[in-house]
């Protein structure tokens, strides 16, 4: 309660809260504090009514959808911006250039907490590490670890209410939620950026701007997560982000400790949940942010020895008939679903492949070779990716498209012979079906259990 004076009557605009209900309560908790709240989003009122009900009993908040005005945004202390708000935002060029705060909320926690901070980022194995990271804490201290960031459900606000004294936070920071932290000029204590890949262009590349410029500005907001560390942070990456940073910051002189790691740190006899040699290089960060904290080897490779894994990411689901069945859901484009096939694939080609979605304008010439090195079949549903899929696929006889992912996985089952592989690696965004990747994993794991 004593983070609640922050908030005491605040006014604030609240920006684009969506659906995955972390706004919702980031809401709730300002509203409980006492702030004048006003939430405005750009979407219609009935795609938004889910977090219109949920924030019903509270008197203090109001909301107006459509077009956004200027008006809702200059009398406040502060805008809480939702993820994904366009870069050229034009309210948030005004609030900008008339001074007005602009808070995301893990930065906010970050700035308010002060509790020392794990950060994790990276285009692929964000997920993954962070939760590798909090397993081996909780499972070697006994106490409890906080977990926030981009995790589902979570209002990083709401967090607050668990600070004590000895807290420690782990966090995995999307690009999105880093934007806050340069707002805030802040990183976390540990960073650790994994890899940096092609993703998320349908955003960052404006008009007239070439792929090379959209790849710029993307790290340039991953970058936040080391920019603003003190000579006694720690960042903890891979050689190939190095050179990243290397060419993207040429005149920034780090003066954090810089741990570079590989997959070459885990022994080949460690026990992972997790196959591939991509979780290899995730074991072998989370090792060195987890030593970085000052936990000796011994107690770090017994706790990464009983992480069960991930949801939705190479997630072995059920093995029906000597069929396995694999959830890699959160493989939202091409190169994560490349890492799941080489992980699955012992030189059988026996994958057949649930993908499809929507297009983030990533090349996919990778992609379909990998489909022609690894899989025996590929079974595509609708969206604009695999529209451009489709046009770059040249053996039809391989391939089949259907209408949704029911039908899919019903048609992977009948066609599945002993020893196959059933792996649903979408490579695209959720979007052309559904309404966020948790939507779509969720229909999945009902399918599973279904059919």
């Amino acid at each position: 309660m004593l983070f609640w004076d922050y908030f005491k009557g605040k006014k604030v605009t609240v920006m684009r809260i969506g659906l995955l209900g972390r706004g919702v309560g980031d809401t709730a908790y300002m509203a409980e504090a006492g702030a004048e709240i006003t939430v405005v989003d750009a979407a219609p009122q009935e795609v938004m009514q889910p977090s219109v009900d949920a924030l019903a009993q509270y008197e203090n908040v109001t909301f107006k959808f459509g077009p956004y005005d200027f008006a809702d945004f200059e009398d406040v202390d502060f805008v809480w911006v939702g993820a994904g708000a366009p870069l050229d935002e034009p309210v948030l060029t005004q609030c900008r250039e008339a001074g007005i705060p602009l808070k995301q909320s893990a930065a906010l926690f970050a700035e308010l907490s002060r509790v020392p901070i794990i950060g994790v980022t990276g285009t692929r194995g964000k997920s993954t590490v962070t939760t590798m990271i909090h397993h081996v804490l909780s499972y070697v201290t006994g106490e409890q670890v906080l977990l926030g960031g981009n995790i589902r459900g979570v209002s990083n606000l709401q967090l607050l209410n668990d600070v004590n004294d000895d807290s420690l936070c782990v966090m995995e920071l999307d690009s999105w939620q880093l934007q806050g932290f340069g707002w805030a000029g802040i990183s976390p204590q540990v960073a650790v950026f994994t890899t940096f890949m092609e993703d998320h262009l349908n955003y960052y590349q404006r008009e007239g701007m070439s792929k090379d410029e959209a790849m710029s500005a993307y790290f340039a907001d991953k970058a936040q997560i080391f920019l603003h560390q003190d000579e006694a942070g720690t960042l903890i990456t891979t050689p190939a982000v190095f050179e990243w940073i290397k060419k993207e910051f040429p005149g920034e002189t780090l003066g954090q400790e810089v741990v570079l790691a590989d997959s070459s740190l885990i022994p080949e006899d460690a026990h992972l949940a997790m196959p591939g040699e991509h979780n290899r290089l995730n074991a072998a960060l989370a090792y060195k942010a987890l030593e970085a904290v000052g936990l000796p080897e011994a107690e770090i490779f017994e706790g990464l020895a009983t992480f069960p894994g991930v949801e939705g990411r190479l997630q072995l689901v059920k093995t029906v008939d000597n069929v396995r069945i694999y959830n890699d859901n959160n493989a939202t484009e091409p190169n994560a679903t490349i890492a799941g096939l080489k992980a699955l694939d012992l030189g059988n080609q026996n994958i057949i492949l649930i993908a499809g979605g929507a297009d983030k304008n990533v090349d996919l010439a990778p992609l379909a070779l990998a489909i022609k090195d690894h899989c025996k079949r590929v079974i595509l549903t609708p969206g604009s990716g695999t529209e451009k899929l489709l046009g770059i696929i040249h053996d039809t006889e391989q391939v089949i498209t259907v209408e949704n992912l029911e039908h899919a996985l019903v048609t992977a089952k009948d066609t599945a012979e002993n020893g196959d592989i059933i792996l649903f690696s979408p490579a695209f965004a959720s979007f052309a079906q559904y309404k966020n990747e948790y939507e779509r994993n969720d229909e999945f794991m009902s399918l599973i259990n279904k059919i």
